[in-house]
């Protein structure tokens, strides 16, 4: 039985945006909140899961308060409660969190971080490498858990951006080249064998994710 085939449809939802979307690198730091565009984001993406024909099983989301508000209308809608999951969290950027990017992309390590990811750790944070790492493993976890049913997880840009590619095969060098924008959703199928990956930074209908 241990040995039978596993495919689990795994859901990634991004928060959605707050007041600092897109200026500042917030991290870890505790307190931010959704926007009302962002609550109205989070209102959208759970009304387009009811697309799907597969209903998820389980919601998961980072410890942070941007992404439980983005997965309250989710746990609502489909009566599930949210699971807090510490390896979703969004990447340790150590010294850097709380910075404005446009102040960021003036340091000369910006170019590692755009070009050169694999070889980067933020200063007294976490590298790419582990962030990567660290999500994968978390991801094939909770697949493990919910072997043949559909969950969501609901995580950050980065963490997600690293999940798809890594399914994909992709380099991580080559990861910034993915955007994942907020209350975008990208679905991996983890299996037995190689991953697939059935749609990246997706914010329009989710039917064609239907089987035909």
């Amino acid at each position: 039985m241990t040995n039978s085939p596993r495919f689990t449809t795994i859901l990634l939802v991004r928060h959605g945006a707050t007041a600092t979307t897109g200026t500042v690198l917030p991290g870890r730091a505790p307190g931010l909140h959704l926007s009302e565009k962002g609550g109205a984001q989070a209102v959208a993406v759970a009304e387009r899961l009811q697309e799907l024909a597969k209903k998820p099983v389980a919601l998961y989301s980072s410890p942070l308060e941007r992404t439980k508000e983005t997965a309250a209308p989710i746990a609502s809608t489909f009566h599930l409660k949210t699971q807090v999951d510490r390896g979703l969290l969004e990447c340790d950027f150590g010294a850097w969190t709380g910075k404005r990017l446009s102040t960021l992309r003036k340091r000369a390590e910006w170019r590692s971080v755009q070009n050169s990811p694999s070889s980067f750790r933020f200063p007294d944070g976490e590298s790419f490498s582990e962030m990567q790492l660290r999500m994968w493993s978390t991801l094939e976890r909770l697949a493990a858990k919910h072997r043949n049913r559909t969950i969501v997880v609901v995580s950050h840009a980065d963490t997600i951006k690293a999940a798809v590619t890594y399914a994909q095969g992709v380099p991580l060098d080559l990861f910034q080249r993915t955007v994942i924008s907020p209350c975008s959703l990208s679905a991996i199928v983890v299996t037995s064998g190689a991953p697939l990956v059935l749609c990246v930074n997706n914010t329009g209908s989710l039917k064609d994710l239907n089987p035909a």
